[in-house]
């Protein structure tokens, strides 16, 4: 835990230290008008004391209105300073929350496929955000409470310490043990309040899942059950929430209690120096105005122990994915892959899913530039793991694979996926344009070349039937469009990217059969020059294939043309032929 908070911290320190003029600035003001907040008790002890020890009415008068001169001007310097400090404030802060929104949002990113696929959509954004916010809360707390109450008491002691030693000793006794008190309660507290954001990003995840799945829900008739689970998960959320804040509760209890015993301590010592001669009632009312002052201070403090260590706890789980190193990374000194011919070659590769699972065991082969490859065999073979390997999804943990001779480990990632276009099995468009969307090929692509790589993909057609042709919004991952035009749409982005090296993963699997002609004869078009990798099921589609490499288990158990493996008396490409072409068989 100390090791997140001081990580946490160091983020923060990070982000702040630019706008550390700006910052040095406001704490200066409010430790200006901290101390005109202490020093201003003072002159009304003089204006008390001078109406006390008046014989002449008229004689007084002007003294006191002196005092009130120099009352409003103190209060006009401090009004004037808190309002530079809050224009300087406003500037760094929004600055800062900008630039760490930004931190979360690219760090998050470079995260690989596994992170994404064993965290919840839903809690990453909400524990982004909490970084943010408790970012705004500490900021705050240290601006606006900690360096103001740290000054004023400091003030108060000094003060009050050149009335009567007794004073600065009661006050600061009184101190330490308060703090002492708020920090081991706070320590104690601080387990629950992570439990607590545990929970609060346990509910979140869990009601972002349902609405992902909300078409689940509805057709498996899951909604009583799913209920039934949040009302589980919310029930836990709200019993930690319960005990977290009668906890805060009893905080503000004992603060109440410290708070009384002071001011009692106090109030009984100045009564004493009274009794003795050397206390004024202007004095009195001193004192009273700095138990005032303390007392605001200190139920502001107990306040902000709560929220401090509440805050953390927020932001420590932002903290731990900062602290999670990137699974894939760029090796030192890497460099951009140089595309010539295209030549991609496995070379003894093996892959192990969570170290446990085996799924690839030394596989080598080559796929030779400008041709056609196709990867069958039955679920769970592998051959999605050979593509998710060459877009480097994970990395391989035996082997070498090669693009032109370069090792794709040691080059840049970004440079490897721009020379690669991929078409997925379930293409996820953004929540954006058409246009946009296509677009995501090729950024600086003109709309004259968006719309005729739509019109190779044999999208462009239904799309002028829209409304709002190009520009129709898609819905969140693409719900307002088909299936099959989900899947044009990720080809004609395919189209426009036009990379060297083109992977397939059943790209026309959710098309009606005329408009799998019209695709295949666009994709013919788009794997021309290029070195295509193609996973298919239905092997209708890749029977023009150069080379069908038929993995089972993790290995090459045949590869060949099709008309060489239809041929082979036993084997496996012939058998999953059969079951397609001629039903099933014995």
């Amino acid at each position: 835990m100390k090791t997140l908070t001081k990580k946490t911290f160091g983020i923060y320190y990070q982000h702040t230290r630019k706008y550390a003029f700006g910052v040095v600035a406001v704490i200066l003001g409010n430790i200006v008008v901290s101390i005109i907040e202490t020093v201003t008790p003072l002159y009304y002890r003089q204006f008390f004391n001078t109406i006390y020890e008046a014989t002449n009415v008229g004689a007084v008068k002007g003294i006191l209105l002196g005092v009130l001169i120099k009352v409003f001007l103190l209060y006009l310097v401090s009004w004037f300073v808190l309002r530079v400090v809050e224009f300087i404030y406003t500037y760094i802060h929004t600055n800062i929350l900008k630039e760490l929104t930004r931190t979360c949002f690219n760090y998050i990113h470079r995260h690989s496929v596994s992170f994404f696929n064993n965290n919840f959509i839903g809690s990453l954004v909400k524990k982004a955000g909490r970084f943010t916010w408790s970012f705004e809360s500490l900021f705050d707390t240290v601006v606006y409470n900690l360096v103001p109450a740290f000054v004023s008491l400091t003030s108060i002691l000094i003060i009050l310490g050149m009335k009567n030693f007794v004073f600065m000793l009661i006050i600061l006794v009184w101190f330490l043990l308060f703090l002492l008190v708020n920090y081991l309660f706070s320590k104690f507290k601080m387990k629950y309040d992570l439990k607590r954001s545990e929970l609060d990003s346990k509910v979140n995840g869990h009601f972002a899942d349902t609405l992902t799945n909300h078409v689940n829900v509805k057709l498996f008739n899951g909604y009583e059950k799913e209920k039934q689970e949040y009302v589980n998960v919310t029930g836990e959320l709200q019993k930690m929430m319960l005990f977290t804040w009668n906890l805060s509760n009893l905080g503000f209890g004992l603060i109440g209690l410290f708070v009384i015993a002071l001011e009692i301590s106090l109030m009984y010592f100045a009564i004493i120096l009274w009794e003795r001669g050397v206390f004024t009632p202007g004095d009195f009312v001193l004192i009273q105005s700095y138990v005032v002052i303390i007392l605001h201070k200190t139920s502001d403090f107990s306040r902000i122990i709560r929220n401090w260590y509440e805050r953390l706890a927020d932001a420590e789980e932002m903290t731990e994915i900062f602290a999670t190193p990137h699974e894939i990374e760029d090796k030192m000194g890497a460099k951009d892959l140089i595309i010539g011919k295209g030549e991609i070659k496995f070379e003894n590769v093996s892959f192990n899913y969570r170290k446990t699972r085996k799924i690839l065991k030394k596989l080598s082969l080559v796929f030779r530039p400008g041709k056609r490859y196709a990867l069958v065999g039955p679920s769970g073979a592998g051959k999605s793991t050979v593509i998710k390997l060459l877009l480097r999804q994970h990395d391989i943990s035996g082997g070498k694979i090669f693009i032109d001779g370069q090792d794709i480990a040691k080059v840049k990632q970004e440079s490897l996926w721009k020379n690669i276009s991929f078409v997925p099995q379930d293409p996820i468009l953004f929540h954006r344009s058409i246009l946009e969307n296509i677009r995501y090929g090729r950024f600086d692509a003109t709309d004259d070349e968006v719309y005729e790589a739509a019109k190779q993909a044999h999208c462009h057609e239904f799309i002028e039937n829209l409304p709002e042709r190009y520009d129709t919004q898609v819905g969140e991952r693409g719900v307002k469009l088909s299936g099959g035009e989900r899947q044009r749409v990720a080809i004609a982005r395919a189209v426009l990217r036009n990379a060297p090296i083109l992977l397939l993963d059943e790209a026309t699997s959710s098309l009606d059969s005329e408009s799998e002609k019209l695709i295949q004869d666009a994709l013919d078009t788009l794997m021309k020059g290029k070195t295509v990798i193609v996973i298919a099921h239905r092997l209708s589609t890749i029977m023009t294939s150069d080379d069908i490499i038929v993995i089972e288990g993790g290995n090459i158990v045949e590869h060949g043309s099709h008309k060489q493996l239809i041929q082979k008396k036993n084997g496996l490409y012939k058998k999953l032929w059969t079951y397609q072409a001629g039903g099933f068989i014995e």
